[in-house]
């Protein structure tokens, strides 16, 4: 497959989104006993985009997009730790508040790493065996079950790795964040199958990936 300009802004606007999630995920919100990560509402987006990739492009590509948003990633934080150890100017003075904003520690950065290659990449499976085993039809059921599953471990491993054992960790956090975070697909459903619908039609492509190779770190373009 050649590479277009529409898998290109679908790629861009995954990555985006992950970035952008990392980086307000350490404002914390809450709405009633809901307490949230900022984050919840741009995260989901990344499963959204997820889900278009490989429907239409298949597994292969999106395992190589899932890839590139965790090196984008890491090239991120590590150059917002380098900046962090820069020296300050003398007359500025936002070196506590990028320090609170930015300064990863290596527990959450071990945690939101590990929580999202694993939810990425149970995402993606799930859906296009489940495309495979419906023969294309009923993407709702697709997009909605490789977001439960996905979505649950993402949260959980993250919660788990970085909060357990510290005053901050309940288990009733997995479930509320997984729990908005699943709505948010539902939701987002209509939109999910205008923007297949269309990219089907204009990459003249349904892809099934029937003789894939499912492992993440397999390195086969074919």
């Amino acid at each position: 497959m050649s590479v277009s300009h529409r898998f290109v802004f679908i790629t861009v606007v995954f990555v985006t989104c992950l970035i952008t999630a990392n980086i307000i995920a350490v404002k914390v919100i809450s709405y009633g006993s809901f307490i949230l990560p900022a984050a919840i509402f741009v995260f989901p987006l990344s499963y959204i985009f997820g889900d278009v990739l490989t429907e239409v492009y298949g597994y292969r590509w999106s395992r190589r997009v899932i890839w590139l948003g965790f090196i984008c990633n890491l090239i991120f934080v590590f150059f917002a730790w380098i900046g962090q150890y820069l020296p300050s100017a003398p007359f500025w003075e936002g070196q506590a508040a990028y320090e609170s904003i930015l300064g990863y520690t290596p527990r959450l950065l071990a945690a939101s790493f590990c929580g999202y290659l694993v939810g990425e990449f149970v995402n993606s499976f799930i859906l296009a065996k489940m495309k495979i085993f419906t023969k294309g039809r009923w993407l709702w059921s697709r997009t909605i079950a490789s977001t439960i599953a996905g979505q649950g471990l993402d949260t959980a491993i993250f919660i788990v790795l970085a909060y357990v054992g510290t005053p901050v960790f309940d288990p009733i956090m997995i479930f509320n964040h997984w729990l908005v975070k699943t709505c948010i697909e539902i939701v987002a459903t209509p939109l999910t199958y205008l923007v297949v619908n269309y990219l089907k039609k204009k990459e003249s492509m349904d892809t099934y990936d029937y003789e894939t190779d499912f492992s993440p770190f397999s390195v086969k373009t074919g």
